[in-house]
């Protein structure tokens, strides 16, 4: 292998090699900006640790044309035809591959989304349905130390049930001052039954968007019994209602997620 047949070989390892550096990065700024999830954690940490695979194939192009003085080589040496036509086609179909980078991430994540969707539904369903009685005794509420203190160690069962399972936690209405409020509970008591300390609910208030509130009212207030989902940036949350009766309660399930599914 000759001198000349270096440098052109070095001219494609270093093209291709920012080729897919510009791909890379044009790619991680959609993933960063949009908070898209698509890839496995092992396929995210490799995609991660490809530019320094890429980095490493341009710099020993790089160092391979300064070997050979790849100006006056080339210069010298280069007899090749230049088609216009050939180049007009590569330059179209690289330029092609950025919609198509943007359409393949965007359309993983939404595939991620509704999987998590579909798993949180599920996680739902199947808590209701192995612990019909524990949820039974979430539906009779009550503010009152004793409820909040059940309701803790009901929701810690539910979150210890499967390793992989979301973070649950509890969703009710009430009032306070005669204005209607809602109140959420999770897995921790601040305190015992046989402490002296009075729960307030203040502490419990659940602070919401207008889209959570006007979703929330629809719930209480117009026995809409629609389940709602939400994703961004990797939170992924679920309100499931769930009547028995006339009351009402939210089972709410949450899970921050830093890879994607596919």
């Amino acid at each position: 292998m000759n001198a000349k047949q270096l440098v052109k070989i070095s001219n494609y390892i270093g093209f291709i090699s920012i080729i897919l550096l510009v791909y890379w990065v044009f790619t991680f700024i959609l993933i960063e900006v949009f908070g898209l999830k698509v890839f496995r954690k092992n396929m995210t940490d490799s995609f991660y640790l490809s530019v320094l695979g890429i980095l490493a194939m341009m710099a020993g192009a790089l160092i391979i044309n300064i070997m050979f003085n790849l100006t006056r080589i080339a210069q010298k040496h280069n007899n090749d035809e230049e088609v216009s036509k050939n180049n007009k086609k590569i330059i179209i179909t690289l330029l092609l591959i950025f919609p198509t980078i943007a359409i393949i991430l965007f359309g993983g994540d939404y595939l991620t989304k509704k999987k998590k969707e579909e798993l949180l539904i599920n996680s739902a369903e199947y808590i209701i349905k192995i612990s019909q009685e524990k949820t039974n005794k979430l539906v009779d509420y009550k503010f009152s130390k004793n409820y909040i203190i059940n309701t803790a160690d009901i929701l810690e069962q539910y979150s210890n049930t499967d390793r992989n399972f979301p973070n649950v936690r509890l969703i009710v209405k009430d009032t306070i001052d005669k204005n209607q409020v809602y109140l959420i509970f999770n897995d921790y008591a601040s305190f015992k039954e046989n402490d002296t300390l009075v729960p307030r609910k203040n502490n419990y208030i659940y602070k919401t968007t207008k889209i959570e509130r006007d979703y929330l009212d629809n719930v209480f207030n117009k026995n809409n019994t629609e389940v709602r989902f939400s994703s961004s940036d990797g939170d992924y949350e679920l309100f499931y209602p769930y009547k028995k009766g006339n009351k009402t309660i939210i089972l709410y399930f949450s899970e921050h997620q830093r890879y994607g599914k596919l």
